[in-house]
Order: C-alpha cells, then sequence, then structure tokens
C-alpha cells in the first residue's frame, strides 16, 4: 500500500514507529499531485517547502517531540494565506499576491509539524456549489461511472478531490454554506464545521464574515478530530473567536451513544427528494438507533426560509468585504486608457477581476443594502436568521444531543449540468447545510452509502454549540457501523 494512500492516524503511528519517515510519506505525496493534475485539484504545488518541512519534521520525530500532526502532509486550500506562497482565493483579481503573513489556521498546523504540499482548488471566493467559478479550472471528482466528470462539489472542492484521490492525508476547507459538507458527501469523505468561533478566521480570505468557519476535510472521523484539534482556539486577532478551552475531540471518541436522544427534523423532507437519499436517512436512523440512541422526530419550523435569508445575508457581507479589491492596493489592475478616471480604473479593475458569480453576488449583496430596501430584504434576514437559530436552541433545550440529515439533495452532478442554468438551481445545493451556518452550529458529513450508479453519499449530523466532541462521537458510531470504504477506482 503506497504511503500517499494512509489515514492520519496510520501515518502517525508508522512515524512514530520509525517504519518510514517524514520525507518518505511527503515523496509519496508529492508524487501522488503529479500523478493527479488530471483532477486539477493543486493549484499552487509547495515540493521545496513540503520537504523542508519534511526534514523538520522527521527532526522533531528522532527528538521525540512529535505532536499528532507531525509530519503528516497536507493541503491548504487557497482562501488561506499563505507566506509567501500564492494566495488567491481562485480570484483573477489576486492573482500575483504573495502574503508577507500566516493565517492563524495555517500557523497552527505548521507549528504541529504539518506539511504542506501545495495550496488547492476552490470556487472564487468561496462562491459556489461545484468548484466550476475557479480561476483554475473546475476541481474534478476522482469518483466516475460513465464518460463524465463529475464536480468535487464546492466550495471546497480541491480539498475534496485531494483527499478522495489520495493526493493528501489531509485538507483544511471552509464552509460558509455547506463549503465543506457538500463536497465531502459527494467525494466518499469526511468533513466538519466547527461552531462559529471555534477556529480563528484571521488570516483567511473573508466571503460572510458572520458565517465562514475554516474545518479539516479528511478519510475518517477520527482524523477529523486530530485536525480540529490543531486548528481550534482562542485568537485575539480575531474578535469573533472564542475564549474557550480547545476539548481533546480525539479522546471523545468512545463509541458509546447510549441514552442519545438524535433528532429527525420533518422539514428536512422535501419535495422531490430522490429515494435513495430517503431510504440513506433511515438506514443512518437506525444505525444510530442499534448503537443505543433513542430517535425522535423533531420540528424546525423555519427551515423553509433558510435558503432565501442565507441568500440575502451571504451576498450582503460579501460586498462589503469585497469593496476592498479596487487595484490600488494589491492583486489585478486593469490597464488603464486616456482619459480614465479613478472610478473608471475601479470599474474596469473589478470587472475583469471578478468572475460572473462573484459579480452577481456583490450586486445582489450592494442590492440589499441599499437605502430603499435595506428593511424589506436585510433586516427581514436577519430576524429570519434570529428564528432558525432559535428553532435549533428550542430543540436542544428539550434535550436532543444531535440532529441526523441527509447532506445533499443528490449526489455529484457532472461538470457543466448545472453552470448555465438558472443560478437558483444550483444555490439549492446547499439546502440541508445552510441552517447550520445561520445558527452558528457545528455541523459534520460522513459517508454513508453509495447511490445505484456507484456514487458516494453522505448524511449529516448538526450538533450544539461547542460541543464538537460529542458531535464527532455521534459520527464515529454512524461511521463504524455504515462501514463505507469504498474508493474510486483511479482513472486519472
Amino acid at each position: 500500500m503506497s504511503a500517499n494512500t494512509l489515514t492520519i492516524e496510520a501515518a502517525r503511528e508508522a512515524l512514530r514507529k520509525r517504519e518510514m519517515t517524514a520525507v518518505e510519506l511527503t515523496q509519496s505525496c508529492l508524487d501522488a499531485v503529479e500523478a493527479g493534475d488530471a483532477l486539477n485539484a493543486f493549484v499552487h504545488k509547495t515540493p521545496d517547502i513540503a520537504l523542508e518541512q519534511a526534514r523538520a519534521a522527521d527532526a522533531r520525530l528522532a527528538a521525540g517531540d512529535a505532536p499528532s500532526l507531525c509530519g503528516i502532509p497536507l493541503g491548504i486550500k487557497d482562501l488561506f494565506c499563505t507566506k509567501g506562497v500564492p494566495s488567491q482565493a481562485a480570484s483573477n483579481i489576486l492573482r500575483g499576491f504573495r502574503p508577507e503573513y500566516e493565517s492563524t489556521v495555517t500557523a497552527k498546523l505548521f507549528g504541529e509539524g504539518a506539511v504542506m504540499l501545495g495550496k488547492l482548488n476552490m470556487d472564487e471566493f468561496a462562491m459556489g456549489s461545484s468548484n466550476e467559478t475557479s480561476c483554475y479550472g473546475p476541481a474534478v471528482n476522482p469518483w466516475k461511472v460513465d464518460a463524465r466528470q463529475l464536480t468535487a462539489g464546492g466550495s471546497s472542492g480541491g480539498s475534496a478531490a485531494a483527499v478522495a484521490g489520495d493526493l493528501c492525508l489531509g485538507a483544511t476547507g471552509t464552509d460558509t454554506g455547506g463549503s465543506i459538507r457538500q463536497p465531502a458527501a459527494f467525494t466518499g469523505i469526511v468533513g466538519i464545521k466547527p461552531t462559529y468561533g471555534r477556529v480563528s478566521r484571521w488570516g483567511t480570505i473573508a466571503f460572510a464574515s458572520s458565517l465562514d468557519q475554516a474545518g479539516p476535510m479528511t478519510k475518517s472521523v477520527r482524523d477529523a478530530a486530530i485536525m480540529l484539534g490543531a486548528i481550534s482556539g482562542h485568537d485575539e486577532r480575531d474578535s469573533t473567536s472564542a475564549d474557550l478551552a480547545v476539548p481533546d475531540f480525539e479522546a471523545a471518541l468512545t463509541g458509546d451513544i447510549r441514552g442519545r436522544r438524535i433528532g429527525i427534523p420533518r422539514e428536512y423532507r422535501m419535495d422531490g427528494m430522490p429515494a435513495e437519499i430517503e431510504a440513506l436517512w433511515s438506514e443512518g436512523a437506525q444505525m444510530l438507533r442499534d448503537a443505543g440512541a433513542e430517535v425522535v422526530d423533531i420540528s424546525l419550523p423555519h427551515t423553509k426560509y433558510a435558503l432565501p435569508a442565507y441568500y440575502v445575508i451571504a451576498p450582503a457581507e460579501a460586498s462589503s468585504n469585497l469593496a476592498r479589491y479596487d487595484g490600488v492596493r494589491y492583486g489585478h489592475r486593469a490597464t488603464a486608457e486616456a482619459g480614465d478616471t479613478l472610478i473608471d480604473m475601479y470599474e474596469k479593475t473589478r470587472a475583469e477581476g471578478f468572475g460572473k458569480e462573484v459579480q452577481r453576488r456583490v450586486m445582489v449583496g450592494t442590492y440589499v443594502l441599499s437605502a430603499g430596501f435595506y428593511d424589506a430584504y436585510y433586516n427581514r434576514a436577519r430576524k429570519v436568521r434570529a428564528l432558525i437559530k432559535r428553532d435549533f436552541e428550542t430543540v436542544f433545550a428539550d434535550g436532543i444531543d444531535a440532529i441526523l440529515t441527509p447532506a445533499t439533495p443528490s449526489a455529484a452532478f457532472g461538470l457543466g449540468e448545472m453552470a448555465d442554468a438558472d443560478p437558483v438551481a444550483m444555490y439549492l445545493n446547499d439546502v440541508f447545510t445552510v441552517t447550520v451556518n445561520l445558527a452558528g452550529l457545528p455541523g459534520i458529513s460522513v459517508p454513508v452509502g453509495r447511490d445505484a450508479a456507484g456514487l458516494p453519499l453522505g448524511l449529516q449530523l448538526i450538533g450544539k454549540p461547542w460541543d464538537e466532541a460529542g458531535l464527532l462521537n455521534h459520527a464515529y458510531v454512524l461511521e463504524r457501523a455504515a462501514g463505507f470504504v469504498a474508493k474510486p477506482q483511479k482513472w486519472w
């Protein structure tokens, strides 16, 4: 078995037993990255940095100073600023930008001895559900069942493709409305979005600041627990970062959920839901029941308003956050012509630098924040958000420990199949995930089964605020019961 196919847990054990070196493990992944160009997952490769970090990790391992991620090769989503390495959020407007600083998430990973193989593909500024808005072109799902190329999901499509295709042992992702959980479900891996404030956003290029949250994308629940422990914690540079102790997430994986109460929200039974998703959901509930949990029907009455509220709030915050990309301070600047004013330069730069989806969301966001429409749209959406949050608070106050839902309304679809459709059809991919971001809750996608064509399907577990430890334990039980071990057949 090639070293790049290992889980973080297995690689950690092999490294500590000196069965292989971090340099050997890293080289195995670098070879896989080179051989995996057809997936378009890695968009900025950093082999020199990776081998330098691997040699440093070997020295720590030899000295007995080896945190869990020491020597583990990871991929970093292009949304995280990495010092001296291109960090452009898959947007032409940030072409050439090399930060002089390190994001808190990557600084924590490197402090633990992790190895960076390179930067990963994503939707432009994390706006998309299929990785088709990227200036690098789409990431490709390693799962293939016919002649089509399938989406790896979005916005963290490169992260999902890289982990599922064994190009790296784990990856960072970000989740604003499902951008970790949906691609994880489409590629048969695990992805966790932590509670808002659990992981620092400092140095992560912003999309919608009240919704964005970084998290790990891994081959197993245990790996997710290991990575989450490394990146969590208070950061004074992020005013929304929670000053709370970080539990030992890995130690919480006891596999015992006897007596726990699992909620099944009736509002998530959508019209037109594929029978395969419905059946998988029922099977997942039975797996938790068999493990000793009590499965309870619950109501989250404001769920139907979540998607429209999200697609008012997120673009509003995006239009504000993206105002800084003006061609003056960094990134792309349009070529000036005689007679151009400063406003002309701004307009040309943003028209050239931003793709269609980003332009659409900036325009929607600017519209809903404008004087005549602020109360009609933005303020109303904020009130709906408060009601959605209250729905979850009520359910958890009634003794529910976690909530089980589908992760996505379908398996992965073909690249190009939805790109030119009504944008709302694409937005519907987030129907099961956006509520978690609006309420600031932790959520995790676990691969549980496959559809009739053989493509992976995931289920989502939603946890109580700050209870990632309990959420991961429920996910661990579901993972073991499902026994999902399928891997994509290598075609690339």
